[in-house]
């Protein structure tokens, strides 16, 4: 029913040009307009702290006095807590740990708060606090995932129960569609045959529509890294197990360069990535399409899980790459104009527009800026939000992605056509993104004469 009434909103042309451009393909079963609140850098909510990002408390104080407490100095002294104190403090204080998630502090400061603690008292906070472990950027990837995983089992078990235990109508549909979204996380995790691991970095069923974040491969030790950002309508019932395995194809077909290119060059020999199919913030829907509200919240969510694995990986940073779709893609941009993080490369795709008025105004390296296009795509060029990113004055590098053979492989691509057809399998498109997430501009096809002659002898 609900799915009807947004098919309706979107083609009766009743919110809008903008809101009849993104097709009811990207609608899914669930719509909300539920808002999550905007997280701040590192709060401290009591008299016995001041404003800095370093706690100034480093001894255990009264347990007591914890509610009053809020970023690295909570997280602080939950390390210092007993076993038993840590379970009472978590159970009694739901609001405390919810409001440290939603408010955490910057990753550079939980990374040695967490290093002190020692694997003890890790393992403690895993065991009765699983859901913040699972969320604060600077924790490492390997306790995310296994506090996340802890915290979907348990979330599973007890909702299953509910079920069988008998509830009302209005309650059942409501435990019937947790269960539906924690099964495709769960099923967005099983590993294909052969392939890598899977991390649970990120999972929050039960903020807003939900938000998760799938790592493929190592984030910890990858030396290329992509993140992909989805745009509207994207939630975790309608749309992680799809968004996963376009993440799993990316992660294979880079793999797949890295072998072809280590024949020639030595330099990639032994060279590993990772990609994150990342729905990390509440996606717009129908009510709310025309707001950047849901823009800005993912920029500082987005920015926030940047800032976690380059502040883990100091001294070993990847090479990173935001690979953006529809509105991903501005929330991106917003987040890249205010020079908070840095990254190696901005793939945009399918993209509404930014308020952001030219390329150079975005914190990416080296100007590695590249904006696809697709035939058939109602969204590009309409620059609904801003500027347009595919206009040739926003400076940004165009990616083709209307087919064509491969110089380097010989292969034949498909072209990319409508909103969502750049990620097919085997499209000009995801070999560019591939590519562009290698740092291999120089391969990168643009549409012109020049592509036939874009062989690794080129390079």
């Amino acid at each position: 029913m609900l799915f009807d009434v947004a098919a309706i909103a979107l083609t009766s042309g009743a919110l809008g040009g903008v809101a009849e451009a993104f097709g009811v393909h990207e609608i899914s079963a669930q719509v909300s307009s539920v808002a999550r609140v905007t997280s701040q850098p590192d709060p401290f909510l009591g008299p016995e702290v001041d404003s800095g990002s370093v706690p100034v408390l480093t001894a255990p104080v009264d347990p007591a006095r914890l509610p009053r407490l809020g970023g690295s100095a909570l997280l602080e002294q939950l390390t210092f807590l007993s076993s038993s104190d840590l379970a009472s403090f978590v159970a009694s204080h739901p609001d405390s740990v919810r409001s440290l998630i939603e408010n955490p502090p910057a990753a550079a400061t939980v990374i040695p708060i967490w290093a002190d603690a020692g694997p003890e008292k890790q393992a403690q906070l895993i065991k009765y606090s699983p859901e913040l472990v699972g969320n604060l950027e600077g924790i490492p990837i390997a306790a995310r995932d296994q506090a996340n995983r802890l915290q979907l089992s348990t979330l599973l078990t007890k909702t299953s129960a509910a079920i069988q235990a008998g509830a009302g109508r209005g309650s059942l549909v409501e435990l019937r569609h947790r269960q539906d979204v924690l099964k495709q996380v769960q099923r967005s995790l099983k590993v294909p045959k052969g392939g890598p691991p899977r991390y649970l970095l990120t999972f929050e069923p039960d903020s807003g529509d939900g938000r998760a974040a799938i790592a493929i491969g190592d984030l910890s030790t990858a030396d290329y890294v992509s993140y992909l950002v989805p745009g509207m309508f994207f939630t975790l019932q309608a749309a992680l197990y799809d968004w996963a395995s376009i993440s799993q194809d990316l992660y294979d077909q880079q793999n797949d360069w890295i072998s072809l290119l280590a024949e020639s060059d030595p330099s990639y020999r032994g060279k590993t990535v990772a990609t994150v199919a990342w729905i990390g913030y509440d996606t717009p829907g129908v009510f709310d399409i025309t707001s950047l509200n849901r823009a800005n919240e993912g920029a500082t969510l987005l920015g926030q899980a940047i800032h976690g694995i380059q502040s883990l990986r100091t001294g070993s940073e990847p090479y990173l790459t935001l690979v953006t779709h529809s509105y991903g893609s501005t929330a991106a941009m917003i987040e890249l104009a205010k020079g908070g993080i840095e990254v190696d490369a901005l793939v945009m795709i399918g993209s509404p527009g930014s308020a952001a008025q030219s390329a150079s105004a975005l914190s990416v390296r080296n100007d590695n800026v590249f904006v696809g296009e697709a035939a058939w795509d109602p969204v590009v060029n309409m620059a609904f939000y801003g500027s347009d990113p595919g206009s040739s004055s926003f400076g940004a590098h165009t990616m083709s992605v209307a087919g064509g053979v491969d110089a380097v492989t010989k292969k034949r691509l498909a072209a990319a056509y409508g909103h969502l057809g750049y990620f097919d399998h085997g499209t000009e498109a995801m070999r560019n993104i591939a590519l562009i997430g290698l740092g291999e501009n120089a391969l990168v096809t643009d549409g012109t004469r020049k592509d036939a002659s874009r062989t690794l002898a080129s390079r």
